[in-house]
């Protein structure tokens, strides 16, 4: 089952559900994937689970999600009421083949005195990212996006920073979780995400890869509920003036990577922090295929899409340079 949320042809809010059979539908009464959550853990029920009986008790109310789609009337699949209490963050160096895009000129890794701080991580990840019985592994690269106020919708424009160097899509899966009452971290299901990022600042000084994460990003159409595939093989376009400049296909999946989402997701959630009760937390779990890795100089105006067939519609996104912040800082 793949859950979305989009604005009906009224006008209203509401949240849709693709069932097993393929048909799109109206979850009656629902109107955030949020409320859903909140309703399934009271319940100690599965969201699935809940949804299903929602349906089924309802003569059924088809939803054309690819009209939605093309009118611009999709949402995120998963917010919350309050921006300022969805967190945006994610993981890097986690998939194989991640050292190349982010350091290719060092690709010994068995020699120690060749290894970059980047090399030195993602073999610690190879070493240690997939412990046996359930132990805690290595810790992978963290890093800060920003807050719900960040996420652009599928099919909106993603701005970039006036002083940003670049503008660069990473295909990636989202994790997507609710903190319940008691503090516990509840996986709703994956995403297709594309992890905006700043490639020249990152490159210029490793010690900047925070700013260069500072930057909007966008996740769906569509969160797939259940486990996430072992393997999953999608495709990252870079669209311009209608044609495809760039393509590559993209590996995801713990087959491709060389931590474990469950490693990943208990060194989130590890900090108190990341355990506030009704939080919202959206995960980026990391790539190893960048245009920008192939030599391509994106320009405000090309269309970024990511697909993968598990996910339903594909992402696509624009992006545009933003307007800078008026003023400056005044003392009071």
């Amino acid at each position: 089952m793949r859950l979305s949320q989009l604005i009906d042809p009224r006008g209203e809010r509401r949240v849709a559900a693709v069932l097993d059979d393929g048909s799109a539908v109206f979850v009656p009464g629902a109107a955030s994937v949020f409320a859903l959550a909140q309703e399934a853990i009271a319940q100690s029920r599965g969201l699935a689970d809940l949804v299903a009986a929602r349906v089924a008790s309802a003569p059924a109310e088809p939803v054309d999600l690819e009209d939605a789609y093309r009118d611009g009337r999709m949402l995120a699949p998963l917010d919350h009421p309050d921006p300022a209490h969805l967190y945006v963050t994610g993981t890097g160096l986690t998939h194989l083949g991640s050292a190349e895009g982010r350091d290719k000129m060092h690709k010994d890794l068995a020699d120690q005195a060749k290894l970059t701080d980047s090399m030195k991580m993602f073999k610690k990840g190879i070493e240690g990212g997939k412990p046996a019985n359930g132990a805690v592994g290595v810790a992978p690269e963290w890093f800060y996006k920003g807050d719900g106020s960040t996420v652009v919708p599928p099919g909106g424009t993603l701005p970039s920073p006036s002083f940003a160097l670049d503008g660069g899509e990473e295909p990636e899966i989202v994790g997507l979780y609710v903190i319940g009452p008691d503090g516990t971290p509840w996986r709703i299901g994956f995403a297709l995400g594309n992890e905006f990022s700043d490639h020249v600042t990152e490159r210029e000084n490793y010690l900047y890869l925070a700013h260069s994460k500072l930057r909007a990003s966008s996740f769906g159409p569509e969160v797939l509920l259940g486990a996430l595939p072992a393997h999953i093989s999608g495709m990252s376009r870079v669209i311009r003036d209608g044609g495809v400049l760039w393509q590559k296909p993209f590996l995801s999946g713990e087959d491709n990577m060389c931590h474990a989402i469950a490693n990943l997701e208990h060194h989130h959630f590890k900090y108190s922090l990341f355990r506030r009760p009704g939080d919202v937390h959206v995960h980026y779990f990391g790539t190893a295929t960048l245009s920008f890795s192939d030599g391509i100089v994106t320009r405000p105006g090309d269309v970024f899409e990511v697909s993968a067939p598990p996910f339903g519609l594909p992402l696509r996104n624009p992006w545009a340079v933003a307007a800078a912040p008026a003023g400056g800082v005044k003392a009071l």
